[in-house]
């Protein structure tokens, strides 16, 4: 034991620059996802729309998200690109912080959200990549801590933020009166629409007025976090003149020194070209593959399909839930289910730092999955219980907070450091977060809010299923690996060299 505290210690102190800079930029990636739902009603304010057009907004950001996690991968071939894009993407949420107080109708600001969830797709998918190939087989540990860093984003955005939110109506027309839009109202209406206004419908009866005087302080929030952020381009930047890859020391033997160590896995493949989803989807590279090569990046993918799904849906609907029959929960203490929730999450990532290094990927992915199966389960036999809904938001976010890290470094070991694994997988989480979201919103506006907890529950029955037939398969591909005659992992990666 007291050698693997040292071996991890050295692997940290031999990159930890390295390392800070990623963490630091998945802050970055955590500070720009979840400024928007607390802040969406001033917006709408300051573009004097509909509550219709401003959730607009929340797909395109989510849907340019889902198109940067896909071809993120493009930019990792060399250090140099991949620490450029990083510069290029943390800079770009800065500039998008210091915009969104300017965009003055809902079309501008759908572009500019649009921008930022390109830049933060891209984040996702590189600075996973870019860690894993960094310490490999030790890349759960430091994966754990990397994720803890989007919660720890999250937590400081709404903070932030709070402070300059209005407390009534935020657009003054002259026939408005006190009483038409009441506080406790506004507060219904933004905790509904905290995560991504899947729950328009029922709200729409509230009068919102779109002609007026705006007056709104959220600007200040805004460029507040634009000041937060600065730092992180800049430790990126310091990164790159530090290992000297900026043009000006471009001729220094420590560029090619570093390119070649972050292009380079352990088997010599250069890994190149197995960036972007598409490029993973190249016949040349997949040609020899075994079929277990296939189904291990499905499950992995389908996996956390499921289980950032779960955590997009259960943070989307948990204070529609709350605020519904049977529960009757006041607006302002269901409020607070979101953001317990996600601290907890935060949390359990802290907490899997540690676990990571004293148990094994597995171990902890059967430990989660069981413990979201069992809470959920719980949560519906006493759906009728206000203090239980607390308690099991607690418990569930603590169980489904390493499932993302964990599955990736498992996945990336059994496939020995590829890299399409990390795509496959942040692409797929991507997915779930906005595909499971409507799924379960449709299920909520047909059948009831209770049917919002069913719906959680059955996908993470599906995600423990198909994480014992991971396990299966993987059983199957070492045996495939193993066997001299069936291994055509290997055979046409040295090609490239001798050619």
């Amino acid at each position: 034991m007291k050698l693997l505290d040292e071996r991890i210690w050295s692997l940290f102190k031999h990159h930890w620059q390295y390392t800070l800079t990623y963490w630091s930029v998945f802050f970055s990636f955590g500070l720009c996802i979840a400024f928007l739902g607390p802040t969406v009603l001033d917006l709408r304010c300051q573009t004097q729309s509909t509550l219709q057009q401003i959730t607009w907004v929340f797909f395109s950001q989510q849907f340019c998200l889902l198109v940067g996690s896909s071809l993120g991968g493009l930019f990792k071939k060399t250090l140099l690109s991949s620490l450029y894009t990083l510069f290029s993407c943390t800079l770009i949420i800065s500039l998008v912080f210091s915009i969104i107080p300017l965009c003055d109708n809902v079309v501008l600001l759908s572009v500019t959200m649009a921008i930022a969830g390109l830049a933060m797709g891209v984040i996702d998918t590189i600075a996973n990549l870019q860690l894993v190939k960094l310490y490999q087989k030790d890349s759960a540990i430091f994966l754990q801590a990397l994720h803890f860093f989007i919660g720890l984003g999250a937590l400081v955005s709404p903070l932030v933020a709070d402070p300059f939110l209005a407390e009534d109506c935020c657009v003054k027309g002259a026939n408005w009166t006190a009483n038409s839009t009441a506080s406790s109202d506004l507060q219904h209406l933004r905790s509904s629409l905290a995560r991504h206004g899947e729950v328009i419908g029922n709200i729409s009866q509230y009068p919102l007025h779109t002609e007026g005087v705006v007056m709104t302080r959220v600007s200040y929030a805004f460029w507040i976090m634009a000041l937060i952020n600065i730092p992180v381009p800049v430790a990126v930047l310091a990164l790159m003149y530090h290992d000297r890859l900026l043009p000006c020391s471009s001729t220094s033997p420590h560029l090619l020194d570093r390119d070649s160590l972050s292009s380079t896995g352990p088997t010599g493949d250069s890994g190149q070209g197995d960036g972007s989803l598409f490029a993973c989807c190249n016949p040349a590279k997949l040609r020899g593959r075994p079929a277990t090569f296939f189904i291990l990046h499905a499950l992995g993918g389908a996996i956390v399909f499921l289980s950032d799904g779960i955590i997009g849906s259960y943070a989307g609907f948990v204070y529609t839930y709350a605020v519904s029959p049977p529960l009757l929960m006041g607006h302002k203490t269901a409020g607070c289910l979101d953001s317990i929730f996600w601290a907890s999450i935060t949390v359990g990532r802290l907490t899997f730092i540690y676990l990571s290094y004293r148990y094994t990927a597995p171990r902890l992915l059967i430990f989660s999955l069981v413990g979201i199966i069992l809470v959920q389960c719980l949560l519906l036999i006493f759906y009728t219980s206000c203090v239980f809904l607390f308690i099991g938001t607690c418990v569930l976010g603590l169980c489904i907070s390493s499932v993302f890290p964990s599955m990736l470094a498992f996945t990336e070991d059994i496939l020995d450091y590829k890299g399409c694994a990390t795509t496959v997988l942040v692409t797929s989480a991507s997915s779930g977060e906005m595909m499971l979201q409507l799924l379960v919103g449709s299920v909520i506006h047909s059948q009831g809010s209770y049917s919002f907890l069913l719906c959680c529950t059955v996908a993470s029955f599906i995600g423990f299923c198909l994480f014992l037939l991971l396990l299966y398969v993987q059983h199957c591909h070492r045996s495939c690996s193993t066997d001299p005659s069936q291994n055509t992992d290997m055979k046409e990666l040295p090609q490239p060299e001798g050619s």
